[in-house]
């Protein structure tokens, strides 16, 4: 049972993924995925939600979550990105392989982070199938803390980042209050909690803690290969200010700024 599960989840993201692609040709932009990733992980968890038997809290708590954690996403990314150019990653590499770029795109942009997206929500799906324990347990209230603290983390400092860029007087400047003042990435950093907590919900249940490599798979993504890794370099070079706040201020565990010698 949890295998067909599995395997509609991953033909739901496979196929999401596919007709953004339709819909990133028609518009020459391959950066829209960016805002259907946090969806895309609201359609797995509805699916699994749909077809799974029995109607435990767990399973209303966790389609809850996950449902307000990626819209959210996905329309602050809409909102953030509307009417600007494609994003520089896509763009070099729609410039280094022209004529390629759009059957390279499917394969390695939109139908990789479809199977990422798939591997990833596996402990959705546990949470969700899982009819044992019924009732909530005291690790299920850990998972809703863990989740929330997560959740205010990455929205606030999104809320705080947007706030910020958009008076033009801080055009060039580093933004270093609020949650930024204590993590150089507390959207990235909530992010990840937010995995940690939706693990949580899987945890409560039986023979789950296979699924434990899907929030230490999202913290790593986030801290070594599309998050801070990704973003450091770029605003090295065009914030002058950033080394300085790079020296007190720790990349993603939040903590209090060093202080100068």
């Amino acid at each position: 049972m949890m295998f067909s599960i599995a395997l509609a989840g991953l033909a739901a993201a496979v196929g999401m993924m596919t007709l953004v692609w339709i819909l990133s040709l028609v518009e020459r932009n391959a950066g829209i995925i960016d805002v259907f990733w946090g969806s895309g992980f609201v359609l797995v968890t509805w699916l699994y939600f749909i077809m799974s038997e029995g109607a435990t809290p767990r399973r209303y708590v966790v389609l809850s979550a996950v449902t307000l954690w990626g819209l959210r996403l996905s329309l602050y990314i809409l909102n953030r990105n509307w009417g600007k150019p494609e994003d520089y990653r896509y763009r070099e590499m729609r410039e280094r392989n022209p004529r390629t770029f759009p059957w390279r795109s499917l394969v390695t942009v939109f139908w990789l982070q479809a199977f990422l997206l798939w591997a990833i929500s596996m402990p959705l799906l546990q949470a969700q199938r899982a009819a044992l324990p019924a009732g909530l347990t005291w690790i299920d209230a850990l998972g809703v803390l863990v989740f929330a603290v997560g959740f205010v983390f990455e929205a606030g400092g999104d809320w705080q980042l947007a706030r910020f860029k958009s008076d033009p007087a801080n055009a060039g400047r580093v933004l270093d209050r609020g949650f930024w003042r204590y993590t150089r990435h507390p959207n990235y950093f909530g992010d990840a909690v937010v995995w940690w907590g939706f693990f949580l919900f899987a945890a409560a249940t039986r023979g789950s803690l296979w699924t434990i490599y899907s929030p230490v798979l999202m913290t790593v993504l986030l801290m070594r290969v599309s998050g801070v890794a990704l973003l450091e370099k770029r605003l090295a070079e065009v914030k002058p200010g950033y080394r300085d706040y790079v020296e007190r201020t720790n990349a993603f565990f939040p903590w209090f700024p060093k202080r100068k010698a």
